[in-house]
């Protein structure tokens, strides 16, 4: 290579502007939970083979599957005479016979460092809606891209879908590297294209890894003698420094999914705690019907308890009578989630119908389940990264769409809390899963106004009457109880 290409590498590293991966170690002991993370990207560009490669090279292969592996790739060993990686994550009889990924497959391996999951997500487009369930749980996307070919519409639609799910910690591995000749100009155009989508994504957190799954080079182990133009890290060492997703940071949150009555005596709550902690004494509020009690005791399957945190089953035991059915939410009383009869959205198609502007459809979030009127505003062009105005979904597509409720909903904003942020779409006439979605916020109610957390009035106004009403006399006598801002006085 020459001296200039390198002296291009070492200014491109220097201006990598995430150091919070590379410098993450101290946090990331075997002692913490697994990282999770996922690969995604077009078909073909090798997403399987990666992780096949990462599982032999780390040594997660145990001698049965090895035999298992060598046996399955008669035929089908590569020129260095190893086996078909792929086949460690393609475990349908199709998937097989296609060469393609078609469901998500998990795998779990660990290094001295750390312990992961990765899930493997299908390229092809008609599988998106199993990319989207990957990346729903996922702390990090690895996103593969063919060194011939640069970044495609699909992975343009992959990485927007894991920006949308609220990942932040993208792995760019520019795959098949050895295709090119280890071509170190395309490698730095391809890492600075992402990086420019990514940013138009709000991720910031990018690291670009040229590698050789089939040969392992920067997999595991480092790819010097065929890169010495590449000064980076391995794909493992980035890994085991990467940071876990940030807590959340709402109150307390369980949708109720049943009502436990054992006997005369008891009446309890049961459901998954989704957000903050609770424990006994803490005074809680019952949404919709606003109706508050405190907490009297937590009960497990085989313990009281003295608190319970996110992700614990338990049944709740509240200090008088109250009328709770399946479906509502038990929330902090301090902070509560916003409710609603309009929220706005984005949505990722998954029918091949699309979206339909105006039709009403079941919206399912945890275990309530309430009919909505979808109206679809924009959808995002994946080739321009530009958003235009639209009035329906098709499939596949990512867009953003007005929800309209007969009864109130209750939702937390998606970058809040991804538990009580998100839901699908079916349809009423088919019983299909028809798109996922993501809460943006609650929408302004006709006039403009709605309550902040502050407690006080938000009036949204257009900017030529903002002035107006600032020095208007309503608005000096009433300063301590409204909070004026710029936007548009209806429903967004």
């Amino acid at each position: 290579m020459t001296g200039h290409n390198t002296s291009l590498a070492r200014a491109e590293r220097a201006a990598d502007p995430t150091p919070s991966i590379e410098t993450a170690s101290e946090l990331a002991g075997k002692d913490s939970r697994p990282l999770r993370f996922i690969t995604c990207g077009s078909v073909d560009d090798g997403k399987s083979t990666l992780i096949g490669r990462l599982l032999w090279d780390t040594k997660a292969v145990k001698e049965d599957q090895a035999a298992a592996l060598s046996r399955d790739s008669t035929g089908k060993q590569n020129d260095l005479g190893l086996p078909d990686f792929a086949l460690l994550l393609d475990g349908l009889q199709a998937e097989r016979e296609q060469g393609i990924t078609i469901d998500v497959a998990y795998r779990y391996f660990s290094t001295e460092r750390r312990a992961f999951i990765v899930a493997d997500t299908p390229g092809h487009v008609q599988y998106t809606r199993n990319m989207a369930t990957g990346a729903s749980t996922a702390d990090l996307a690895v996103l593969l891209v063919d060194a011939r070919t640069g970044l495609l519409e699909q992975t343009r639609r992959h990485a927007t879908i894991a920006a949308l799910m609220g990942i932040r910690q993208f792995v760019l591995a520019v795959n098949k590297i050895d295709l090119t000749d280890y071509d170190e100009a395309g490698y730095l155009q391809i890492s600075r294209a992402f990086r420019e989508l990514a940013l138009t994504l709000g991720v910031k957190n990018v690291i670009s890894i040229p590698v050789s799954a089939l040969k392992g080079e920067n997999i595991v182990l480092p790819g010097t003698a065929a890169m010495p133009w590449y000064e980076g890290p391995t794909l493992v060492e980035v890994l085991e420094r990467a940071t876990q997703r940030a807590g959340q940071s709402t109150g307390f949150r369980m949708s109720v999914q049943r009502v436990s009555r054992p006997g005369e005596g008891f009446r309890g709550y049961q459901g998954t705690v989704s957000g903050g902690s609770i424990k006994p004494g803490d005074s809680v509020v019952i949404l919709p019907s606003g109706v508050e009690a405190n907490v009297k005791q937590i009960v497990t399957f085989d313990l009281i308890r003295n608190a319970a945190v996110s992700g614990d089953a338990i049944t709740l035991v509240l200090d008088r009578p109250v009328d709770i059915a399946r479906g509502d939410m038990i929330v902090a009383i301090d902070q509560r989630p916003q409710t609603g009869t309009a929220f706005s959205s984005r949505l990722v198609a998954l029918s091949a119908d699309g979206i339909e502007p105006g039709k009403r459809y079941w919206l399912k979030a945890g275990s309530r389940r309430q009919r909505v009127q979808v109206t679809p505003t924009a959808a995002l062009d994946l080739q321009s990264g530009q958003w235009q105005p639209a009035t329906g979904l098709a499939l596949n597509a990512i867009g953003s769409a007005q929800l309209d409720f007969d009864e109130p909903a209750i939702f937390d904003a998606y970058d809040t809390n991804r538990q009580t942020g998100a839901f699908i779409l079916i349809d009423p006439e088919t019983r299909n899963t028809v798109a996922g979605g993501m809460i943006e916020g609650r929408r302004n109610p006709p006039g403009g106004l709605r309550g902040g957390t502050d407690g006080r009035v938000r009036i949204t106004l257009p900017g030529h009457l903002l002035e107006a009403f600032r020095n208007s006399d309503f608005a000096r006598s009433h300063a301590g109880e409204i909070r004026v801002e710029e936007g548009e006085s209806s429903n967004d």
